[in-house]
């Protein structure tokens, strides 16, 4: 699979580490029971089809980008800042 940096261009998705959903993941306060980190750490839904998943370009200028793909077909539909998407949501 090939990923677009917005800074970099086109680059093996080996330069980039897969943090997870980059919408619904939210982390549980610090006073928040065993239960509801081990379920934060541990349990992840694996969806079939559209998803948005937040990537760090690791092996290359360091930015946060939110990737939207299938992943039937494995086709990436597009590549954004995660700093932009943060944005347009506020």
């Amino acid at each position: 699979m090939r990923l677009t940096c917005p800074h970099c261009g086109e680059r093996d998705r080996r330069e980039f580490y897969y943090v997870g959903d980059a919408v619904a993941l939210e982390r549980p306060s610090a006073e928040a029971p065993a239960e509801a980190w081990d379920d934060y750490v541990h349990t992840r839904d694996n969806p079939a089809g559209v998803t948005r998943d937040l990537w760090y370009h690791e092996s290359g200028c360091s930015a946060w980008i939110v990737v939207t793909r299938n992943t039937l077909t494995h086709e990436v539909l597009r590549c954004e800042l995660a700093s932009d998407v943060k944005e347009a949501l506020t």
